[in-house]
């Protein structure tokens, strides 16, 4: 697609469609490593990057990997809604994208699947016997399980998606879309920037 995309709202959520399919393949793209917000238990907005291992259009998804330890698990158990961020800076786009996850762990369809594809050197991030966000004596105290341990505490996380804002910043003159989800259908309109 050209850049910048035209004033047609359906081509403009093509295109942020796009630019989060390339995230999935592409680690220099700056949709590869979106910034996931969710409500910690004490009610404070919680931060952190993830990978973004996966992105279908058709069902309106993303998909990243955590540790079943992790804080954000907790959090998206209690409260599922969460809120994912993109911004590249070079083309001066901006994504904000809502919606509520779901939690994949051991013996679930897709929880297997993505394992499957993980990566061995991924896989070793799973295999650390203490809990994310632990203390350690040191950087090189982390104790690693067997190779096949890893499994139980990985979690893929699916973000079945309600609205997406997309902001491109121009010099003469900002453009700001939201797209929001009715069923299987998505409803483009222009914001004020």
């Amino acid at each position: 697609m050209s850049w910048p995309p035209n004033d047609d709202l359906d081509a403009i959520l093509d295109h942020a469609w796009q630019v989060l399919v390339r995230g999935v393949r592409d680690a220099r793209s700056p949709a590869h490593t979106p910034t996931v917000a969710t409500v910690g238990p004490d009610g404070t907005p919680q931060l952190r990057t993830v990978v973004l291992r996966g992105a279908a259009r058709r069902a309106h998804q993303l998909r990243f990997h955590t540790d079943s330890r992790a804080k954000k698990v907790a959090a998206l158990r209690v409260r599922p809604a969460c809120a994912l961020h993109v911004y590249d800076r070079a083309r001066k786009l901006q994504l904000r994208l809502q919606g509520v996850a779901t939690l994949h762990g051991l013996n679930t369809s897709t929880g297997d699947a993505a394992w499957t594809a993980t990566r061995t050197q991924s896989r070793r991030c799973y295999q650390v016997v203490q809990a994310p966000g632990g203390p350690i004596d040191s950087p090189d105290a982390p104790r690693f399980e067997a190779d096949d341990e890893g499994r139980a505490h990985f979690v893929a996380v699916t973000v079945d998606l309600h609205s997406l804002e997309w902001l491109y910043l121009q010099a003469r003159g900002h453009r700001r879309a939201l797209f929001t989800r009715d069923g299987e259908e998505w409803r483009g309109t222009w914001l004020v920037p």
